[in-house]
């Protein structure tokens, strides 16, 4: 093996190894997300609190790290999708069940492969075709069966709306951060979250809700630990692997996020348990996204 192949090798697999640790990091947000000690926060404002503190602490944390800050037009939408995805995944996990939230979250690598195809001319092959339409065939499961059996004043119908909201965006983040990956990772991403503190402030100055107590240490963990960290850790993976791996390498976080969540707080009276329908949604949105990347991550190797 030559010695150029042989660094691009290391390189991915380094890659590889981000965004695992990266999406293992993610997988705590519901320990956080529905802890009872957050109970006595509004229900209609918990996620956006949560969504401001834990970004604002990330961005503040990763400041140190920032080597080579610079302007680069690419952050306007980086830093929007940042921000959109941030209130839209937090009021999810507030509203509805983990489970719901994180799947309907992981339609973003379908919007990644239909922006790369409209956008960027990258052709669609027979694995991107079967993703979208299995993919689709899970979101229509859970939207459908749970907005039709949730009244509009349980706050179920806003959360999985949230949810399939929070992946169009995310698939933004993803994609932003490629295109940027010629910048510094650390600059990029506490920009992200110091932009998303910025704009969700005015929501917590009129709320009149601020942390106490207990409440201090989750946050504390919440936003470097769950946020800061895990996307400092992807974007680095992001400039050796491209973005339709990433997404799917981070399947594991939807995959141990309920884990969690039921280990922690199955008998807390708030514990929202998943639906036989998620579980049916899930498993086309898992089969679609292992049908591409089953055939997409070997052939990586070949280049």
């Amino acid at each position: 093996m030559n010695q150029p192949l042989r660094h691009r090798l290391m390189d991915r697999t380094r890659g590889r190894i981000s965004i695992a640790a990266a999406a293992v990091l993610w997988s705590t947000s519901g320990l956080f997300a529905q802890a009872p000690v957050f109970d006595d926060w509004p229900l209609e404002t918990r996620g956006t609190l949560l969504a401001f503190w834990r970004t604002l602490l990330a961005g503040v944390v990763l400041l140190p790290w920032v080597r080579r800050p610079r302007w680069h037009w690419g952050l306007v939408p980086l830093s929007l999708s940042f921000l959109a995805m941030n209130v839209t995944f937090v009021n999810a996990l507030v509203l509805t069940s983990t489970a719901n939230a994180i799947w309907l979250q992981y339609t973003a690598p379908a919007w990644v492969l239909v922006v790369g195809a409209l956008v960027l001319r990258e052709p669609l092959t027979g694995g991107d075709w079967q993703l979208l339409a299995c993919g689709m065939s899970g979101v229509a499961i859970i939207l459908g069966f749970g907005l039709s059996s949730q009244s509009p004043a349980s706050g179920q119908t806003a959360g999985i709306v949230c949810g399939l909201l929070s992946g169009l965006f995310f698939g933004g983040v993803v994609l932003s951060l490629r295109w940027l990956r010629s910048e510094d990772s650390a600059w990029l991403v506490a920009l992200s979250h110091l932009v998303t503190a910025l704009g969700l402030l005015p929501v917590v100055l009129s709320s009149g809700a601020w942390p106490t107590g207990r409440q201090w240490l989750y946050i504390a963990a919440f936003g470097p630990v769950q946020m800061g960290l895990p996307y400092l850790l992807f974007a680095r993976g992001v400039r050796s692997v491209s973005s339709h791996e990433a997404s799917g390498i981070a399947l594991i976080e939807p995959l141990l996020v309920p884990l969690w969540v039921f280990l922690a707080w199955h008998s807390a009276a708030t514990y929202r348990p998943p639906q036989w329908w998620t579980f049916v949604g899930a498993v086309f949105i898992l089969g679609g996204l292992l049908l591409k990347y089953r055939r997409a991550v070997p052939s990586a190797e070949k280049h």
